[in-house]
């Protein structure tokens, strides 16, 4: 491992890691996806059990940085990393020669790594790129908010980032382009809303995230990473999700509710026997403790979600 993709290990601290762990409880010759590899913490702690990881993420850099571990190498290889979005797992295990797993976990958005650089464009903290592009091509940030109508930046800031005064900002931004750098929009962002240094919460940071899950269709993946990850479970296998936010834990829960027949239905997927559920003993939320957020403080907003794969089919849209 180089320097540098040591460093970015030793300050990457995977959040709710003990209750990942615990969800997954990966055994020796366990096949396990990590859908969301970053800097490999969950990966790390599932190879030292002796599983197998498939482990996903659409930047090349994580892939690159991955690259260099020694599992790797091992014939076979223990680690088999796939450059591709997670939402494709199905079909890149495929490839691969793989048709069921004991285990799929998902840290849900923007990687610490991926905020520490200012250069990628995802933070307002230090002045960069307006980029935010978690797979590094494609449609920037700042080519969405210098090209799109006020109407659709307005939309956007409201469904992702739940703020309020969407229509407000939106006219700040389209007055304000061309937008080159994250400074650029917090500053425009604050302007609109009225931000003083003193208020608990810089209201940029609604804008940021509503941005961010736009370029990189978050929702959407992650909407499809769960339906995969139910056709991919055997019997048995585990389901563990972390998510950061309101938008994203609606989603896990809302799947996993329907997909234990718990209550409801949706009207995109067929209706389940309530005797044959597709996953069983589905987890409450769980919150990081004290002592991890003080350790961490980006864990504070985490919450995680488990269940376990019976053996009824996977249903059609998954």
């Amino acid at each position: 491992m180089t320097a540098a993709a040591a460093s970015n290990d030793a300050l990457h601290i995977p959040v709710l890691l003990d209750e990942v762990i615990a969800a997954l409880a990966p055994q020796p010759g366990d096949v396990i996806v990590d859908a969301t590899f970053g800097a490999g913490g969950y990966t790390r702690a599932l190879l030292d059990a002796g599983a197998t990881v498939h482990a996903f993420d659409r930047d090349p850099d994580a892939i690159a940085a991955g690259g260099l571990w020694p599992e790797t190498a091992e014939q076979p290889p223990r680690l088999v990393l796939h450059p591709r979005r997670f939402s494709e797992m199905l079909a890149s295990l495929a490839e691969a020669g793989v048709s069921q797993v004991d285990g799929v976990t998902m840290d849900i958005g923007v990687s610490s790594m991926q905020l520490d650089q200012a250069e990628r464009g995802f933070a307002f903290s230090s002045d960069g790129p307006l980029d935010m592009r978690m797979s590094q091509d494609g449609e920037s940030a700042a080519d969405f908010l210098n090209s799109a109508d006020e109407g659709t930046i307005a939309d956007v800031l409201y469904q992702y980032g739940e703020e309020r005064q969407s229509r407000r900002v939106a006219r700040a931004i389209v007055a304000a382009r061309p937008l080159e750098t994250t400074g650029d929009l917090a500053r425009v962002v604050r302007k609109a809303l009225g931000y003083k240094p003193h208020d608990k919460k810089d209201p940029a940071t609604r804008s940021f995230q509503a941005v961010r899950i736009h370029v990189n269709t978050e929702l959407d993946e992650l909407a499809e990473g769960l339906a995969a990850a139910e056709a991919l479970l055997r019997e048995g296998g585990r389901l563990a999700v972390v998510s950061f936010h309101s938008l994203e834990d609606r989603i896990v829960k809302r799947y996993l509710r329907e997909a234990s027949a718990v209550a409801g239905g949706s009207r995109h997927l067929p209706q389940l026997d309530a005797a044959n559920p597709v996953y069983a003993k589905v987890s409450k939320a769980i919150r990081p403790s004290e002592a991890e957020i003080a350790r961490n403080p980006r864990a504070r907003s985490s919450t995680l979600r488990h269940a376990i794969r019976t053996s009824a089919p996977a249903r059609e849209a998954a």
